[in-house]
């Protein structure tokens, strides 16, 4: 159009900081170039379509995008943070059984407008209730982040680059595709990675997990073994605690014999139950002792509960539900 620079840095701005709508909302475009630009163009971007929220504080959002299609993200407050959880796909292609996302197939995957949309549509809803900042965003919603690569890294440039987020206050979240790993670190190592491992043996992995059939247990640990993280970050192994499956104390001897010379911390997370789930999570006390083995052998471990329970915030649950009623 030949206009001067700085009027992309305004639009930039506008745009991902300033949360605009539409490109009525720039008002320091003046009224003939806002009419100019609208005469090709308009801002678009993800709408949230539902929302429940949970007395735990938790909110379970569904992003509408501009297809009709939908996925899911989760806003989690605690004292400190304010973390969004954000969608990669539209569905997933993993297969993890565990998993309702996993039930739905993949569908395709979201560019990184779309990614960075989800982020946009609750600053707005922040902004309109006057409310606190998002302070963290995490890749754990819909989808395998590392299977949409090339769009995941642009989303998270558009967070870091124009909406003043810090890499370093971004989780990516893997099943353990592990060609990807070294090249995630390559183009973005700032990033915080967390790998859900969900088991000690190939036999019962695989069985959860049908991508341990092409990269087993001891590829992926190879594969983070090799990653350049700085001696004051750990990778987070997420273990998902399945009653009768994977929650043994045996398990938990095993994976700290797996863990040894990692820098490592484990998320203990007990099953999150949905309708048609086939599995249980273990009660209270075996979850304990799992964590108290790990603790004595002085791996770090923490008990992820599930927020949300009432508010369908298991990945899958609320899109799900939402389809269901329509």
């Amino acid at each position: 159009m030949g206009l001067p620079a700085f009027r992309v840095s305004q639009l930039i701005h506008w745009m991902y900081e300033r949360n605009a709508v539409s490109i009525d909302d720039i008002t320091e475009f003046s009224k003939p170039l806002r009419e100019k630009l609208k005469g090709f163009s308009y801002i678009g971007g993800v709408k949230i379509i539902k929302k429940t929220d949970s007395p735990d504080g938790t909110i379970k959002l569904l992003f509408g995008l501009e297809d009709g299609l939908s996925v899911e993200g989760v806003l989690i407050p605690d004292e400190y943070r304010l973390t969004l959880c954000v969608s990669s796909q539209v569905g997933c292609a993993m297969g993890c059984r565990f998993c309702l996302t996993a039930t739905m197939g993949f569908i395709r995957n979201l560019r990184a407008d779309e990614i960075a949309g989800q982020v946009t549509a609750v600053r707005r809803e922040l902004n309109a209730n006057a409310n606190s900042e998002i302070t963290n965003i995490v890749f754990m919603g819909m989808g395998e982040p590392l299977k949409n690569f090339n769009e995941v890294v642009k989303g998270i440039n558009i967070l870091t680059d124009y909406m003043g987020i810090s890499k370093r206050r971004i989780t990516l979240s893997t099943a353990g595709v592990v060609p990807e790993l070294q090249k995630l670190y390559k183009e973005i190592p700032e990033v915080n990675l967390a790998v859900s491992l969900n088991a000690t043996t190939d036999e019962t992995r695989s069985a959860l997990m049908p991508v341990n059939n092409k990269y087993n247990i001891g590829a992926l640990l190879r594969a983070c073994g090799r990653l350049p993280i700085s001696p004051r970050r750990r990778i987070t192994f997420g273990y998902v605690l399945i009653k009768g499956v994977n929650d043994t104390q045996a398990d938990a001897r095993r994976l700290i014999a797996l863990l040894k010379g990692l820098s490592a911390k484990v998320n203990l997370i007990p099953f999150n139950e949905y309708d048609t789930a086939k599995f249980e999570p273990p009660d209270e006390k075996t979850v304990l002792e799992f964590q108290q083995i790990l603790v004595d052998r002085h791996v770090t471990a923490f008990i992820r509960k599930s927020k949300g329970r009432g508010i369908y915030a298991a990945c899958g649950q609320l899109k799900t539900c939402h389809e269901t009623d329509n």
